[in-house]
């Protein structure tokens, strides 16, 4: 389960996939914010230079994911809405330690789970959306949240020593899971 502890709710599945048009908005600001969110760390960090490099990258990644995401909407004729936020983000974010470098090494390990329950919700909604062409959508996603989720993971323990990563692995994936049980599940990514 690339590392979760706990499973999505099977709610979740229920309402998303009669609900395309939230999920899609909702997806498309996901991948929006997670090239926003490698830029930032190239920003705020450009001493390391294995950490510019990948996420120069991945924030190129991310926003060809967005213009696929938008595409889809258009195809539908929806509109890209306002983004109201994402409650399970804002939760883990609450969880960062404020003190670097450990700032650092949370913000690779919290990235690290976001892109790990992205992962598992493609599966599930490539699973179980009505849309055949939405289902071949999520499921051509899934390698790449897998490969993001392990290159942030190898981008803590460069930069760390491993036996720290995997203990704060292990502490922040606990409170993952409490956040995820705790959602409400709505019809957004990670609702």
């Amino acid at each position: 389960m690339l590392g979760l502890q706990c499973e999505s709710n099977a709610e979740w599945i229920a309402r998303v996939k009669d609900n395309s048009a939230l999920l899609l908005t909702d997806h498309a600001h996901c991948e929006k914010k997670a090239s926003v969110m490698a830029i930032s760390l190239m920003s705020r960090y450009p001493e390391r230079a294995e950490l510019v490099d990948a996420m120069a990258e991945l924030s190129i990644e991310e926003m060809s994911h967005f213009q696929m995401v938008v595409r889809k909407l258009k195809e539908r004729n929806l509109p890209l809405e306002r983004d109201p936020g994402d409650n399970y983000v804002q939760a883990l974010f609450e969880h960062l330690r404020k003190n670097e470098p450990l700032r650092l090494l949370d913000k690779l390990i919290v990235s690290s789970l976001i892109e790990a329950r992205s992962c598992e919700r493609f599966q599930l909604l490539s699973e179980h959306t009505p849309e055949d062409d939405l289902k071949e959508f999520y499921r051509s996603l899934l390698a790449s949240e897998a490969r993001h989720r392990n290159l942030f993971l190898k981008l803590a323990k460069l930069y760390f020593p491993e036996e720290e990563v995997e203990k704060r692995l292990e502490e922040m994936q606990a409170i993952e899971a409490k956040i995820v049980r705790s959602l409400d599940s709505k019809a957004v990514m990670h609702g």
